[in-house]
């Protein structure tokens, strides 16, 4: 996932309302929960965070922007643009995750693993529209995401994470066979 240059920070409440909602701590899913609230209440607009060459995304891939990495390292918030098709491979996630849509359409497929481990299983599918705001954690996070529509998609990810040490929130990308279910 290619990084660009970007604004050095994300609006300042948003981080406040990030941090107030990582750091009661408590489990993985609790915590997803809580901090999709606050992005909730928060969720900027695109120009509020990246520059128009940004937003404008890049055809060899879709592009991913941190905006803002808490000191502690306990979370890190980026800014995904994706033209229309671009996706994700399918993968899941070293920590929970948030995500929330800024613009645009993004269809989610979820997976879980066969109980053999061999393949993929579908597990749901469903487009996120703007302001659309979802959480998840580990186990569980197995998912592919793209840009179904037809313009530029934009999307704010928080992550329980250090991304400015790790690199990445991608823990492992799955290149396994997808179950197709049986006509009934």
């Amino acid at each position: 996932m290619p990084t660009t240059t970007v604004r050095p920070t994300c609006p300042a409440a948003l981080a406040s309302a990030v941090r107030a909602a990582v750091h009661p701590g408590g489990p993985a899913p609790e915590v997803a929960d809580r901090v999709a609230a606050a992005l909730a209440r928060q969720l900027p607009r695109p120009d509020q965070l990246l520059t128009p060459a940004q937003l404008a995304g890049d055809p060899a891939c879709y592009q991913t922007h941190p905006v803002h990495v808490e000191p502690d390292g306990s979370f890190s918030i980026a800014v995904m643009v994706w033209l229309p098709g671009q996706l994700t491979p399918i993968h899941d996630h070293v920590s929970w995750c948030v995500t929330g849509v800024l613009q645009g359409a993004e269809y989610e497929e979820i997976f879980a693993l066969s109980a053999d481990g061999g393949t993929l299983v579908p597990v749901t599918r469903r487009e996120n529209q703007p302001g659309t705001v979802a959480g998840f954690a580990p186990p569980g996070d197995i998912h592919r995401v793209r840009n179904s529509g037809d313009g530029i998609a934009v999307s704010m990810h928080v992550y329980g994470a250090d991304l400015a040490r790790l690199g990445s929130s991608i823990r492992r990308v799955y290149d396994l066979p997808i179950e197709v279910p049986a006509r009934r």
